[in-house]
Formats: structure tokens, sequence, C-alpha cells
């Protein structure tokens, strides 16, 4: 690490959590003789960069900052510069910088600055509001706030997998989520359905994934995870709401998957450009009972396989033409192989909306993608 580097990311540790961005630009200004930066942060439904701190946002698919977001890498516009801001896999936004001059090593200086950025940001969200406001093209309802606090991320990248989630309709979103931890070589994912609307089917979701964060953390197993969670929603609604849930515990070592399927949404497994629905057991959703017993199926991933899960907000969603269906979601599934996880849920989520036309999402949509590259 360079010493200007290191001078960058003292002034980040050392900034006030609301400043970051500002006194990160006094350092660039001061090391690098950039005179000009702006964070562009995305916002919640993946649909427009966002300027933190003047501009006009960016919202067309071939925009120069919109390149560099969907592509993770420096885009040059002229006499701006644009580089991702992401960490381990979660996409923040881009850094736009005015007057950079200089080599491919200051370059790829200030791409390392960038990452630092966000690294910092991350830390810093947990003391301020300004960067989660800034990223809202409006204000988001108080069951909406509640799923997205809930989130541990929209998009990640570890050694042996890519991974992304997006909900919609994300200003209003209500009992729809997704979970995910890595730990010891393993990778969990949850996807749930929340019964109910508004905040009664959030605070039911949230209720779900908190026993299920408890169990796992408590080093249960997956079908005890669920029975966990299965108890606690029913102590709490005796059997009058429940929660449909797809657990899944990926071994990043060896592709083998366990599952359980609690009334789970859809599963569908790109192998080799062809779309093939993963057929489970399908098993009580959680808290339907006093008393269920959950047991786990097992199937295995080949290296370069992608799972996609949706709701079935997105397969039932109905526009004019009819039902979105299976055919259309098998189709664009096959169609967006070659896209990284969080472009394939972005634009599978643009095509529902495509698909809508004017008719608004009666339910919420959740999709997830998942890529498992291989050992190591």
């Amino acid at each position: 690490m360079s010493d200007r580097v290191i001078a960058v990311r003292r002034a980040l540790t050392s900034a006030p959590a609301d400043s970051v961005v500002e006194c990160f630009g006094v350092a660039l200004d001061k090391e690098y003789g950039v005179p000009e930066t702006d964070l562009l942060l995305v916002d919640y439904r993946l649909a427009a960069l966002l300027p933190l701190l003047s501009g006009s946002p960016a919202t067309r698919p071939g925009d120069p900052a919109w390149r560099c977001f969907d592509h993770q890498a420096e885009v040059r516009a002229g006499h701006v510069t644009y580089l991702p801001v992401t960490a381990r896999g979660e996409r923040i936004g881009v850094l736009r910088c005015s007057g950079v001059t200089g080599d491919a090593d200051l370059r790829a200086e200030l791409a390392e600055c960038a990452t630092l950025l966000a690294h910092e940001l991350q830390s810093a969200a947990s003391g301020t509001d300004r960067y989660m406001t800034a990223a809202r093209t409006r204000r988001l309802t108080l069951a909406a706030e509640l799923q997205w606090e809930l989130l541990p991320g929209r998009s990640r990248i570890g050694t042996a997998f890519q991974l992304a989630g997006q909900l919609e309709p994300s200003y209003a979103v209500r009992g729809d989520s997704f979970d995910w931890a890595e730990h010891d070589g393993r990778l969990y994912l949850t996807v749930l359905g929340g019964m109910g609307e508004g905040m009664s089917a959030a605070l039911l979701t949230s209720l779900t994934t908190y026993a299920l964060r408890n169990a796992r953390r408590a080093g249960l197993d997956l079908a005890d995870q669920a029975a966990l969670a299965d108890q606690a929603v029913f102590a709490q609604h005796r059997g009058e709401a429940h929660v449909a849930a797809l657990m899944l515990e990926l071994d990043l070592s060896t592709g083998a998957v366990q599952a359980v399927d609690a009334g789970s949404p859809q599963l569908m497994v790109l192998h080799e450009g062809e779309v093939l629905d993963q057929t489970l057991e399908a098993q009580f959703p959680l808290g339907m009972f006093e008393s269920s017993e959950y047991t786990p199926q097992r199937f295995r991933l080949a290296a370069g396989d992608r799972m996609v899960v949706v709701s079935d907000g997105i397969v039932d969603a109905a526009g004019r033409p009819g039902r979105y269906g299976d055919t259309a979601l098998h189709r664009f599934v096959r169609r967006s192989g070659s896209l990284a996880p969080l472009q394939a849920v972005r634009s599978l989520l643009g095509d529902l909306r495509t698909f809508l036309g004017d008719a608004d999402l009666e339910d919420d949509a959740v999709a997830v993608c998942l890529d498992w590259t291989g050992p190591g």
C-alpha cells in the first residue's frame, strides 16, 4: 500500500460519520490532485445512482456511471472518471472524479481508495442516517424500512460464490425477505414470505428471521433451525399466521446443498444453459402447527451452476398479457446466465415491471441469485 493510499485511509478512519465523503474528497485532492469528487449511491430500487453532494441522478442504463456500476470497472468519460465503490461484493455506488490525470498505477491507487471508501461507509452507516436517506428517491413505508434494515446486504462475493438479492416493490415491500450468512466453509441462505400485509407481515418475517439467526448462531443443524423458528412463530401467533420459507445450506468446498422446503418460493438451477426446476418435498410453513418436524433434502451443484429463487409474487404477477408465469421466468433465467447475480436480479425485476406495464405489483416479489463458482 503506497504512502498516498495510507494517507487517504487515515483521513477516512478519522472522519466524522456524516462527513466521510467530504473528508475523502479533501484527501484525494491533497494526495492526488483530484479537485472534484462525489459519491453516487445506488437507490433502493436499483434504478438510479443518486449524487450525495451535487448534480443530477444517473438513470439511463447506458450512462457511464451505470456502466461502471454494472461492470465493476473504471469508466472514463471525457475529463470525468467513474470508479466502483464496493466492499466484499456489496455494491454501494460509484465514485465520480473530475480532472483525473496520470498513468495506470495512479488510477489503480484511486480504485483502491474507492474500495477503502466503501468499507468506511459501511462502518459509518451505524452512526448516521445520511447515506441511507440519500439513497432514496422517495420515502419508504414503515414496513419497508423494517424489511430493509433486516437484510444482510444486497450482494456478496466470496472465494467460491457470488450472491445477490432484491425486494420489490422496493419502497413498499411487506412480508417477503431473504437472509444469508457465510461461516466455516458453508453458506446459509433463506428466502421468506410472511403471511398478511403491511406491518403485520413485516413483523412476522422479522420474528422468523431472528429466530433462524438465533438457531444458526447456536450451532443447530438446518432441521433444528427450522423447528426453532416454527415454534417461535407458533408461540406468538398460535397458528393464525405462518411463514413460507426456503432454507439452504451450501458446502462451499463440494457444492453439496441441504434444503428445507417449508412452503417455499420457487427454486431453479441453471446448469450448462438449461433451466431445471429443483423439486423438493413440500413441508409445513413455519408456525402453522404447534410442533412440526423438518427433514432436510439434498442435491449437488456443479461448478458454474446458478441457483435462482423467486417468490410467488413474480410467477403469479398479472399484467394485461396475463400471468408472468414459469415460461417467461425460465426464458429470462436462461437468457441472463452471463450477467453477474446483482445484474441478473435487477434485470429480472425490470423485465417484470415492463411486463406489468401500468399495472401495479399486487404482491411482494423477491429474487435471489447464487453462483457457485467451485471450490477455492
